[in-house]
């Protein structure tokens, strides 16, 4: 195993992550998923999942985030893989691909209103 995929998952994020839990489907190799997302940031997002594609597969998210009407539909790529033997549960950490500006804004609105929730 190269040492990348050894670190932890909180190691190999570029920004740090905010916990919230709201559905995501996505499909991946002619497979469709309903599941949920428990944390994002501006890069990726945790995908909770007992049955993730494998590393590098390329998936097509759905997010319905709170607030919003309509569900943000991206692409992504599967930067890791969590067994939910180790930290936290099993799922996939997604890297978000090619987002368009409008999108990026509405993610990073998220996050930044998550960051100044009180915890």
């Amino acid at each position: 195993m190269s040492a990348k995929r050894t670190r932890s998952a909180k190691d190999r994020r570029k920004a740090e992550r905010e916990n919230v839990k709201v559905p995501v489907d996505y499909s991946a190799v002619d497979a469709f998923f309903s599941e949920f997302t428990t944390n994002i940031n501006e890069g990726g997002m945790f995908v909770e999942t007992e049955t993730p594609p494998p590393l590098d597969a390329t998936v097509q998210l759905q997010i319905r985030l709170p607030d919003l009407q309509n569900p943000i539909k991206l692409g992504g790529r599967v930067a890791w893989v969590s067994d939910g033997k180790g930290e936290g549960p099993p799922g996939m950490g997604v890297e978000f691909q090619d987002l368009t500006p409008q999108i990026r804004a509405t993610i990073n609105d998220l996050v930044r209103r998550l960051r100044q929730k009180p915890r």
